[in-house]
């Protein structure tokens, strides 16, 4: 299942969070965030109870997007122990989501 972020549960979604959390920073203009959306809704079904996927779409979130530093989108981040651990721009492929995080 996949959890639309807003700046209201951010931190209890994603920062509180007892497991890693991939967050997709996207917009519905967005051609890659629309080729990586697939992916991440497969790694939300697949991975559901050991990690946590959240959207966040851009325009609805601009505080938050500029907060994190997200200048270009897909922004795809994977926080750990409520710290951001990594990050990929642009469209990528399932494994490499996968090995961000579950390394």
């Amino acid at each position: 299942m996949e959890i639309t972020l807003t700046k209201d549960n951010f931190e209890a979604e994603v920062l509180q969070s007892d497991v890693p959390v991939l967050v997709d920073f996207w917009a519905t203009w967005c051609g890659p965030c629309r080729m990586v959306a697939p992916i991440v809704e497969e790694i939300a079904q697949e991975y559901d109870g050991k990690v946590k996927v959240c959207k966040a779409d851009v325009d609805e979130n601009e505080d938050l997007a500029m907060e994190y530093g997200v200048m270009s989108i897909p922004t795809l981040m994977v926080f750990k122990n409520g710290a951001l651990d990594n990050t990929q721009v642009g469209f990528c492929t399932k494994e490499q989501l996968l090995e961000m995080l579950l390394d």
